[in-house]
Order: C-alpha cells, then structure tokens, then sequence
C-alpha cells in the first residue's frame, strides 16, 4: 500500500477541520440539528461559533506545518499532537453519544475522530 506522504495528510486533515470550522461558525443552525443539537439562543450560537476557533487552529496548524521534514522531530510532535487531539475527540464525541446529547448522524463523529486517530497514529509511526 502506497503512503500518503506528510504535506498531503497534512493538507487533507487541515482541510477536513478548515471546513468544520467555517460550517459551524457560519451555519450553526443548519449543522447542528443533524447532530441531534438545537440552538436555542444567541449563547449556544456563540458557543458553536467559539468552538469554530479551536477547529480553525488545529487547521492553520496543519497548514503551517505541511513542509515538516520526514522523521524529524517537528513532524513526530505534530502527528502525536493530532492523534491525541483526535483521541479526545473521540472520547468526547462517545460521551455527547451515550449521554444523548448527539443522536442520529451525531454517531458519525466518534467514527470520523477514531478514523482521523488512526491515520495519525500511522503517520506518527511512519515519522519515527
């Protein structure tokens, strides 16, 4: 099997979190209720569009590193960053689920944090 090198994970999961970020800052109410999630107020919109700076960061994050060298130890923090980001992820997102915060398509998410996880965990591994 072909490895993705890094500057395209890199791109491809800085893109993925870029467009979460501008869905949930722009259109909240629109995302959310697929979740499972309603909007009451002008405090959850914010708290939507506030969570949008953390998405966004991990994503200009992965932009501004998409040049880390092979097996360097800037590549080893950022992909260990990035998987223990999304193993939180996923643990919140489980919690969200079990709790009945997130039903419906809101089990999608604990499977696209593992998903990214995992691929970190490889590329941390491939960079070691």
């Amino acid at each position: 099997m072909k490895k993705i090198n890094n500057s395209t994970f890199l791109k491809v999961h800085s893109s993925i979190y870029a467009i979460f970020a501008i869905g949930l800052f722009f259109f909240p109410k629109l995302i959310w209720p697929n979740y499972g999630v309603q909007l009451n107020d002008q405090y959850s919109t914010f708290l939507s569009q506030h969570n949008s700076i953390f998405l966004g960061g991990i994503a200009i994050i992965g932009f501004l590193f998409n040049d880390a060298e092979t097996k360097s130890l800037t590549a080893q923090k950022l992909f260990k960053g990035l998987m223990l980001t999304n193993v939180l992820g996923v643990l919140i997102t489980l919690y969200a689920g079990f709790t009945k915060i997130f039903v419906g398509f809101g089990w999608s998410d604990p499977i696209f944090f593992a998903l990214l996880a995992i691929l970190s965990f490889i590329k941390l591994k491939d960079n070691q």
